[in-house]
């Protein structure tokens, strides 16, 4: 039966029809296990039922076939995610007759999940007039044919084939990146030059080629600075600020240095242009954290727009578009957000980027639903009419008219509710019965943000101190450092601003310290390269301390502490910077000094520093993977990356107990406590400060006010004693059902 079953797979592999090859596959099916009748139903979340897509030995009346999930034995089969097998099927309590599937002629019943990591796609089935039980060897073929044919199904779902007979629908699933519903025609713009397809390319001339780059620059610089003008009076500055790192990259000597250098070797300044911007995209691409390694994608956005200039003497690429639409694009870019008029943007469908991009950062600001990495034709979308769910990621093609009447209430139902919750950003974040908590901003560019974002938050709970360090071609000196910190906590005069010491190495390459090593995560990073550079981490601190002066609301963070010789070292280096300080301004005071709990080896070995250290700071990102031993980066292994993980709540738990038993301010500042669930649980399990991006904000604490203190502790305990992160999960979603703020999760799963 292997042979048979190597030949299945190969013939239904080969058909680019897709349907077609099910067609093949229940017919080869039939043959090689000489059954009468084998069929094949696709799973459809958006209607909860699963449909016929092909069969062999089935007449049915109709167009097609649709059992729901909770029907039948088909349904029991998807429920269970496990085979069935049935000598005599009706007998089963679970059967359901369907007259419209004229299968009462047959009697035995094996049925078997169609599964591709961990989701149920569909389920396969066989039947037999006889009544006979399928023997092992039987049901162990048809289980192996399900799990060949899933990587078919999951492959033709990623290129965008919407595989049900009900094909009035196409979803495209992509990374949702800006929350919102957008309805409207799609546009596929196409019409920007690609670096990507610039290829080798000399000159016998290089003045022209210096002279062609040097213009580029020129106009390139005011056409950012224009976008920003542009921008100024409807966005914080914080998303600003991707303008403003385009500008100093233009005049970095570095880059400049860099691209003269390839031209006088002879290269045409388009060639030497994506040669350079290649180099300084892969280096950070390979960074480990999130954050910085998106930060490729900038890189690349800068070196589209120099590539812009280089063909176009025009200083503004605007795209006319007589109404609004869904703008496909192959990569969202700063410049493309900024060029097309609000009025006429709807959405972007994006073909490549991420969603902590600054292109995805700035739609967010502009309150425009994002979908990144789309995997589709976009040819094909061109004009038609479609849906972009920027909660969940789904793009749906030419969607019935039920569907979208569907969206346009949840579209309406929205954008009142966002009305609501930004018009009440400035309220407190107290719970119903007078709990409160401290919500904090982590910031990234830039701190600086308008009025609005300042009455939200009360200080900044995260500031990432090595975005300067890595963008320049130099260790930034003590006086640059005091003016970017002193710039900081003058947006916040009188609240608290957390600095973070520079948690760099590894897997975060300076551009003129090259570090390479086989398992960065678990290297030369963060306190530990500081430690190594005594005096890297004393001008930091100076600086700090300096830009502080008059304000007295600094607070430095020590990240990647794992033991207690590291917290004392450091600590000792910051006490040296503290009283060389001192010595020349005497009216300086100490700031509070935090560490990051994200190892775990800190779990057991905080009681020992409570005495020495002024609060703590929770990274659950890096938690979350230390304790689980898994990098949620890794595509083979990013369903094991549970933040609801059972293991990640008891740590949770015990940290807040060793906080509170030794009265230490504890503040969690990972994705965690920005996400709806989250936040809930980490107030049940008693936490009172909670740092997040900025876009985040108004949502929590609007659902924090709506929320009981008392029933969110009963929730946390009752999640302590789950085992399943998924059953964690559900018992919080269960909580915002019964009080009607289920919307703020579920619009992610429409």
């Amino acid at each position: 039966m292997l042979t048979q079953l190597r030949d299945i797979v190969e013939h239904v592999s080969k058909v680019d029809d897709v349907h077609q090859a099910f067609d093949i596959l229940v017919k080869e099916t039939c043959q090689a296990m000489h059954t009468e009748c084998c069929t094949v139903y696709l799973a459809n979340d958006e209607k909860q039922r699963l449909e016929l897509i092909a069969t062999q030995g089935l007449k049915f009346k109709g167009k097609t076939i649709h059992i729901g999930y909770q029907e039948g034995l088909v349904g029991l089969v998807r429920r269970s995610a496990e085979p069935l097998n049935l000598a005599k099927a009706s007998k089963h309590p679970d059967f359901k007759y369907f007259p419209e599937l004229g299968e009462n002629i047959y009697h035995s019943f094996l049925g078997t999940p169609i599964i591709h990591r961990k989701q149920v796609l569909g389920v396969l089935v066989i039947q037999q007039k006889k009544p006979r039980q399928f023997s092992e060897m039987e049901e162990s073929f048809l289980v192996t044919l399900a799990a060949q044919i899933a990587v078919i199904i999951a492959h033709a779902q990623t290129q965008g084939h919407w595989l049900i007979s009900d094909k009035s629908v196409e979803i495209i699933q992509g990374i949702a990146a800006s929350s919102g519903v957008a309805i409207g025609s799609f546009w596929w713009d196409n019409t920007q030059p690609e670096l990507s397809e610039v290829y080798p390319a000399s000159s016998l001339d290089i003045d022209q080629e210096h002279e062609r780059l040097l213009l580029a620059i020129e106009n390139a610089t005011v056409d950012f600075r224009r976008m920003r003008k542009k921008l100024d009076s409807e966005i914080n500055k914080d998303a600003l600020a991707i303008f403003d790192l385009f500008t100093h990259l233009l005049n970095d000597p570095m880059l400049r240095s860099d691209l003269k250098a390839q031209i006088n070797k002879g290269d045409r300044a388009d060639w030497a242009l994506r040669q350079v911007v290649e180099s300084y995209s892969n280096r950070f691409a390979r960074m480990t954290d999130v954050y910085l390694r998106e930060r490729a994608q900038d890189i690349r956005e800068l070196g589209q727009r120099l590539l812009y200039f280089l063909y176009n003497t025009e200083t503004s690429s605007r795209l006319e578009l007589k109404e609004p639409v869904i703008l496909v694009v192959r990569e969202l870019t700063a410049s493309i957000l900024a060029g097309v008029p609000k009025d006429k943007l709807l959405a972007v469908v994006s073909l490549e980027g991420a969603a902590n991009s600054h292109a995805a950062i700035l739609s967010r600001a502009l309150g425009i639903p994002v979908i990144m990495g789309a995997s589709c034709n976009p040819n094909a979308l061109h004009q038609k009419m479609g849906v972009v769910n920027g909660y969940s990621g789904r793009i749906l093609v030419d969607p019935d008219p039920q569907i979208l009447a569907e969206y346009r209430l949840l579209q309406t139902e929205e954008s009142e509710f966002s009305q609501m919750v930004e018009g009440e950003i400035s309220e407190q974040a107290c719970t119903k019965d007078g709990c409160c908590l401290e919500i904090l901003l982590n910031a990234g560019l830039s701190a600086d943000s308008n009025l609005i974002i300042n009455q939200g938050v009360d200080g900044v709970g995260l500031y990432r101190t090595e975005f300067s360090f890595l963008l320049q071609n130099r260790f930034p000196s003590e006086e640059e450092q005091v003016q970017q910190y002193r710039a900081i906590l003058n947006s916040y005069p009188q609240q608290k601003v957390v600095l973070r010491t520079l948690d760099i190495g590894g897997d975060k390459a300076l551009p003129y310290l090259p570090i390479e090593e086989d398992n960065p995560f678990l290297g030369w990073r963060g306190i530990r390269f500081t430690l190594d550079h005594p005096d890297i981490f004393l001008i930091q601190v100076r600086a700090m301390l300096k830009a502080s002066l008059g304000l007295n609301n600094l607070s430095i963070l020590l990240p990647m502490i794992s033991s207690c010789q590291e917290f004392d070292d450091a600590m000792t280096l910051v006490w040296q910077a503290y009283n060389e300080v001192k010595k020349v301004s005497p009216q300086l005071t100490k700031p509070q000094i935090g560490v990051m709990v994200e190892v775990p080896s800190m779990l057991y070995l905080l009681p020992m520093l409570a005495n020495d250290v002024d609060f703590i700071s929770v990274g659950s990102n890096d938690l979350t993977q230390y304790l689980l031993a898994v990098d949620r980066n890794n595509s083979r292994v990013a369903d094991v990356y549970e933040s609801m993980h059972p293991a990640v709540i008891m740590a949770l738990k015990q940290i807040q107990e060793t906080c509170e038993r030794y009265q230490l301010p504890v503040c969690v500042c990972g994705e965690l406590a920005g996400d709806p669930v989250g936040a809930l649980l980490l107030t049940g399990l008693g936490y009172r400060s909670l740092s997040m991006n900025a876009s985040n904000v108004a949502r929590i604490k609007y659902l924090l006010r709506q929320s009981d203190s008392s029933e969110l502790k009963e929730l946390a305990e009752k999640a302590l004693m789950q085992s399943y992160g998924h059953k964690i999960s559900s018992i919080v979603f269960s909580y915002l059902e019964e009080k009607g703020l289920a919307g703020l999760v579920r619009a992610g799963n429409k």
